[in-house]
């Protein structure tokens, strides 16, 4: 459970949910490098969205990995798509880690520049790109807590598990972090 000495506490909260249904100021699309309409999560927000999202993607492209770009949702509930293109998982040896981390911050870093009060992410890489959701969801919650104590405003941010398994991979995570804060 949250601390009173937790960053997070009040400010995240993991949810088993569509994302591309969710009414937040932008969900996170996990994308390819081209920010092309792709599978899996992406494929779902760009059904969603309608056509006009690969249009306004295409000038910002490319897109590499850990970097962030942002987008009008068009037909979402969504008023933005944040796009971040999460590493491919390789073994853990080619600065996997530090490119998933990289997503997470580079995304929260666009929502708090365009004033945005909440986000929902996805699970960023683990689905097609491979990286073992235990490990990712280590790095999602250790990244936003540490972004968490370093700003003062945070929008609220929503980790949005479509499996079971990533939802307890992240609550563990979660749990870990608040006992690591008392």
């Amino acid at each position: 459970m949250p601390t009173r000495n937790n960053p997070l506490t009040g400010i995240l909260e993991i949810i088993s949910a569509d994302i591309t249904t969710l009414d937040t100021d932008a969900i996170v699309n996990a994308a390819n490098v081209q920010l092309r309409p792709g599978g899996g999560v992406c494929g779902a927000i760009h059904g969603a969205a309608g056509p006009e999202l690969a249009l306004a993607c295409q000038p910002l492209a490319p897109c590499p990995a850990g970097e962030a770009r942002i987008t009008p949702g068009f037909g979402l509930r969504a008023r933005y798509v944040i796009h971040t293109v999460g590493p491919v998982w390789q073994g853990g040896t080619n600065n996997e880690a530090e490119m998933l981390a990289a997503c997470y911050r580079n995304s929260i870093t666009l929502a708090q520049n365009n004033n945005l009060n909440s986000i929902a992410f996805p699970a960023i890489s683990t689905g097609i790109f491979g990286y073992p959701e235990d490990q990712a969801a280590g790095i999602a919650i250790a990244t936003i807590a540490d972004m968490a104590a370093r700003f003062d405003a945070m929008p609220q941010i929503y980790l949005c598990c479509f499996s079971p398994s990533m939802r307890s991979y992240l609550e563990e995570a979660l749990h870990k972090a608040c006992k690591g804060t008392n």
